[in-house]
């Protein structure tokens, strides 16, 4: 009677994972900089950029809910998981994205938002996107215009779970309350603070 179940549980496994992986030609990365609304934001700017999801990564509890990782008991961080065309943005670029639109010198917290599940991380899927990821750390650390120590880290992508669909594109079917809460939590007026005309580039 087991074989018939376990089959099935198999048989969901795999086409969770078919769902997630890019559609040919594509590629795939995953941040966490906070709030995950914010981070959907940063990356939809970038040309090349195929789309955005809201979601989780980086804890035990499968399936998780809003509720229960925003309690912090989960091990899990609100990330985005960026689909995009390498042929029109690298990942560097990404990169490049990602560190401008988080705070790299706290690690339990972004902004307003404490807690473990607000954490900043680089999950990266292929050994190319570790070394890029890497260089791309130690070169804002020559490089950064603040003082603080960068301590972001970069972490093997896990299984991403994608979030409610309230969550989704929620700057934009949201925008007032989307301007009261980025406003209200200080985001980028802590982001010109720390990066300041680089964010402007």
């Amino acid at each position: 009677m087991l074989k018939p179940l376990v089959f099935a549980l198999a048989t969901l496994a795999a086409m969770s994972a078919l769902a997630q992986a890019p559609a040919p030609g594509l590629a795939t990365a995953t941040f966490a900089a906070g709030c995950f609304w914010c981070t959907e934001e940063a990356f939809d700017k970038v040309p090349g950029v195929v789309s955005t999801t809201s979601g989780y990564m980086g804890g035990q509890k499968k399936n998780p809910t809003y509720n229960e990782v925003s309690s912090g008991v989960t091990g899990h961080t609100e990330v985005v998981r960026v689909v995009y065309d390498p042929a029109k943005v690298s990942y560097e670029r990404l990169l490049e994205q990602f560190w401008l639109n988080h705070d790299p010198t706290v690690k339990d917290r972004q902004f307003c938002d404490a807690g473990s599940q607000y954490r900043p991380s680089i999950f990266y899927y292929t050994a190319d996107q570790k070394r890029l990821a890497e260089a791309s750390r130690a070169k804002w650390e020559k490089e950064k215009p603040f003082p603080q120590p960068i301590v972001t880290p970069i972490v093997a992508a896990g299984e991403f779970w994608p979030a409610e669909d309230y969550h989704q594109d929620y700057y934009k079917k949201n925008p007032v309350r989307y301007k009261l809460y980025t406003s209200g939590c200080g985001r980028y007026a802590r982001l010109d603070q720390l990066w300041g005309k680089l964010r402007q580039q």
